[in-house]
């Protein structure tokens, strides 16, 4: 398999209008091509927004009525995968042949996903991770994904996976997706701390993969004038930094991180790189201990309602 330049989309989302969003992102990806890049990977919620500073008007014990009427706002810019926001992604990866990771909030029936969307250029919507544990006030807004969306796909760019935010703190997850062979492994967040790109660094060891992050930059601005935001009302306010950066199998910084603003960073991804890594280090096959230490995961779909024909 031959080197190919990848890519991390740093930019800001419209909250409230997912398909002038997706219209953004289709330009963002033409943009990526047009350098050369075959593959490319968006925040989390990109499609639908990250509502951070919002409070949902949720204090314990109670659910107040603009918080009904935010989350009903919030619902209503999420995403179907059957809707137009999808179908432009679709035409922009098939246009230029990039595969694309971007971050979604996605609709489905009465309850919002965190969902990661892999699109394989000519093949459209190949699939979807959906972020098994949201964190803290995001259990409020978001559903639970199961063990069916767990998928790492065989591509021509080597095996690619997704792991969401914080998802990357669960050890268990990390060594599922090290089980599935993941090569590039892709991690839409929306953590802009300092403390961030030593984890993506960690992972990259620890995984002997690359690792490419991608974060918004968003300024307060960008947002509705009755978002409620605990960061206050300046629409100059940075509200996410970014930090987006690439990290090689062997731990070492390859792009970023950036927290200047809006923009693309790229680098030569080799794929001898990851069986230079495996070397010394296979944290599922030559330095596992599978006598001491043994994971089990329900990979299955779990449903509320499942009916029987008959």
């Amino acid at each position: 398999m031959h080197s190919y330049i990848a890519a991390v989309v740093q930019a800001a989302s419209f909250p409230d209008d997912p398909l002038r969003t997706a219209g953004k992102a289709a330009e963002l990806i033409g943009e990526a091509a047009a350098k050369g890049a075959k593959l490319a990977v968006f925040p989390e919620a990109f499609l639908g927004g990250y509502p951070k500073g919002a409070s949902f008007g949720a204090p314990v014990g109670m659910r107040k009525p603009e918080g009904r009427e935010a989350f009903r706002r919030y619902y209503e810019a999420a995403i179907g995968l059957d809707g137009e926001e999808v179908a432009t992604i679709a035409a922009a990866t098939a246009e230029t042949g990039l595969f694309t990771v971007i971050g979604c909030i996605e609709r489905d029936g009465g309850t919002l996903y965190c969902t990661a969307l892999f699109f394989d250029g000519a093949k459209g919507l190949i699939g979807k991770h959906r972020k098994l544990m949201p964190t803290a006030a995001e259990r409020l807004i978001w559903g639970f994904g199961d063990g069916s969306t767990m998928p790492v796909y065989e591509t021509a760019l080597g095996r690619v996976g997704a792991v969401i935010c914080w998802e990357n703190y669960m050890p268990m997850l990390r060594m599922h997706m090290y089980s599935k062979g993941v090569g590039i492994y892709c991690a839409p967040t929306a953590d802009d701390r300092d403390t961030w790109l030593p984890s993506m660094q960690h992972i990259a060891l620890e995984g002997r993969c690359y690792v490419l992050t991608a974060c918004q930059h968003i300024t307060r601005g960008a947002y509705r004038d009755d978002h409620e935001s605990a960061l206050g009302d300046d629409p100059a306010t940075v509200m996410m930094r970014g930090g987006s950066a690439i990290v090689d199998p062997l731990g070492r910084v390859l792009a970023g991180p950036d927290f200047s603003g809006e923009t693309i960073l790229y680098a030569e991804i080799d794929p001898g790189q990851i069986a230079r890594g495996k070397y010394d280090f296979d944290a599922t096959g030559h330095y596992a201990r599978p006598d001491v230490f043994q994971l089990t995961v329900d990979e299955r779909p779990k449903r509320a309602v499942s009916s029987t024909a008959g």
